[in-house]
């Protein structure tokens, strides 16, 4: 097997994770990661394996990106990088326009022009908005309420285009939230971090009851190589999640029963966290298990994993 692989967004949660799994496979991975979200210790493994190679750089530099793929000769892109802070966007638009769908374009053009023709593309259930129902691939019309979700859509509906005007192949993934080691935030390391300050009372936003699957990060990676491997129309497009689901009031209790603290939970309010946040999500996840996929892991099996990696390994760093 000598196939080289291009993971954009390599170094972050989700793609360390993704580059490990390919490089165990046998494939050559080039890795482009401009470390605002990932960490070279994410790396740590893949460093020392020589069919990998690490670019520090970011993909919004068409010129580099182009040197990249002029030296590649890669034959798959995952495209991974994307702001993945949905509170951080409404306070500048432009962060997702930039960050989320000018680089889906970038990595687009870079394809054409090096006559590359697979792309994974990391996509989310964000695209969806607030629909109240359970939700299938087709579902439509789509209607996102966070910037995130509008450019992830947008994204999709280039990658649309491009495999239709150049022969492109895609298959698109669409997450909900993801937890586990590497994770860089999120409400667990919100909850920590403020229980670290006061661990007497815990404020949660919204009222608690919002409820939403937590996939597991390895079951995730799982899902999409094998979406990727076995599916082969012009455009591949599955949602990915668990069956079950977990409300925003047992993560807190969870954080709190892990830390060993008595804290009071104290709510502001209101049926949902912020201003883009779907207080209630769940679709339908038939598509992916006729593939013959599960996850191994619950929601909140996958919620208290991460919490536990966070305490071991002390990542919340509070702010004096």
């Amino acid at each position: 097997m000598d196939k080289n692989i291009l993971i954009t967004g390599g170094a972050g949660f989700i793609g360390s994770h993704l580059t490990d799994s390919l490089l165990m496979e046998g494939y050559n991975v080039t890795v482009i990661d401009n470390l605002s979200l990932g960490r070279l210790t994410n790396l740590l493994n893949a460093q020392n394996n020589q069919r990998f190679k690490f670019i520090k750089g970011d993909i919004l530099d068409k010129e580099l990106l182009f040197n990249i793929f002029n030296e590649g000769n890669f034959d798959t892109v995952f495209h991974m990088a994307a702001n993945s802070d949905i509170a951080k966007s409404h306070v500048n638009p432009d962060v997702d326009f930039n960050n989320t769908l000018t680089t889906t374009y970038n990595v687009l053009l870079a394809m054409k022009e090096y006559n590359v023709k697979n792309i994974v593309f990391a996509s989310t259930s964000a695209i969806y908005g607030d629909t109240g129902v359970s939700v299938s691939e087709d579902f439509g019309p789509l209607f996102p309420i966070s910037h995130y979700g509008a450019s992830k859509l947008a994204s999709e509906a280039y990658i649309s285009s491009f495999c239709e005007n150049y022969g492109f192949k895609a298959w698109i993934t669409r997450f909900p939230n993801v937890v586990g080691e590497r994770a860089t935030h999120g409400a667990i390391y919100d909850f920590i971090k403020k229980l670290k300050k006061n661990p007497n009372e815990l404020e949660v936003l919204g009222n608690g009851t919002q409820i939403k699957p937590y996939l597991y990060v390895k079951d995730l990676v799982e899902a999409i190589l094998l979406i990727w491997k076995s599916t082969n129309e012009k455009i591949n497009y599955f949602n990915l999640g668990v069956e079950t689901r977990t409300t925003v009031k047992e993560i807190a209790e969870m954080v709190i029963d892990e830390m060993g603290l008595n804290a009071v939970i104290k709510y502001t309010g209101g049926n949902r966290g912020w201003v883009g946040d779907v207080p209630t999500f769940s679709y339908s996840l038939d598509k992916i298990h006729a593939l013959g996929w599960n996850p191994k892991v619950t929601s909140n099996e996958a919620v208290r994993k991460s919490i536990r990696y966070i305490l071991d390994k002390d990542l919340c760093i509070v702010a004096k």
